[in-house]
This record gives C-alpha cells, sequence and structure tokens, in this order.
C-alpha cells in the first residue's frame, strides 16, 4: 500500500504560482508512474501531468502545457506540481496519483490506471 498526501493548495490571484507537493509513505515510491488529476465543481475529474516510472517521461494535459510542471524526489518519496500563469479556470481540487501498472517509460493518463490516490488540496484562482 502506498499512502499520499497532498500539500501546497491554497487561493491565489490569476497570474500567480503555486508549488503542490505530494508526500507518498508506505511502499517504495520510485516504481510507481506518478499522475496529477484535478475536478473542479461540476466536472469530472481530469488529467494534468504526470512522470513516468523511471522519471524520464514526463506529460501534460494541454490546457496546462507550458504553466505547469511535474518533477519527483524520490529520496524524498516526494512529487511536486510547480503551477505557473494560473488563471481561475485551473480552480480545482487537485489529486495526486501512483500507479503501478504502467511501463516504467509511461505515463499514464487514464485514471483508471492508477491504484492509489491522496485526498486532495483545493487550488483557487480568483480573477
Amino acid at each position: 500500500q502506498v499512502q499520499l498526501v497532498e500539500a501546497g493548495g491554497g487561493l491565489v490571484q490569476a497570474g500567480g504560482s503555486l508549488r503542490l507537493s505530494c508526500a507518498a509513505s508506505g511502499r517504495i515510491f520510485s516504481p510507481y508512474a506518478m499522475g496529477w488529476f484535478r475536478q473542479a465543481p461540476g466536472k469530472e475529474r481530469e488529467f494534468v501531468g504526470g512522470m513516468s516510472e523511471n522519471g524520464g517521461n514526463t506529460y501534460y494535459a494541454d490546457s496546462v502545457k507550458g504553466r505547469f510542471a511535474v518533477s519527483r524526489d524520490n529520496a524524498l518519496n516526494t512529487m511536486y506540481l510547480q503551477m505557473n500563469s494560473l488563471q481561475p479556470e485551473d480552480t480545482a481540487v487537485y489529486y495526486c496519483a501512483a500507479s503501478s501498472r504502467a511501463p516504467y517509460f509511461a505515463v499514464p493518463r487514464d485514471q483508471r490506471m492508477y491504484a492509489y490516490w491522496g485526498q486532495g488540496t483545493q487550488v483557487t484562482v480568483s480573477s
């Protein structure tokens, strides 16, 4: 089992930045592909970005490409989501997730590939 805890959410003005963190505990962190998802009010949860198990590949949703960046520090068992140029449409609850089912070079975008989820952290962007 892997336990994931997100932190770093909050209220920010449009154009601002936030960095989310996702701390993992339990089983070894490094063999998992990691992803960030978000869910806005009244909408389905959607993929934001992620990193492959081997750390060599990242993938982002078109809506955040060029603004968000995923990184991970396996020594600290922590993943990060750096969010820049935030817009009101980025307002959502952000979740991190871990997948043990993907090839080591792949970044799963389907949330069904992720077995472990954090509790989420709220990000609110004011206009």
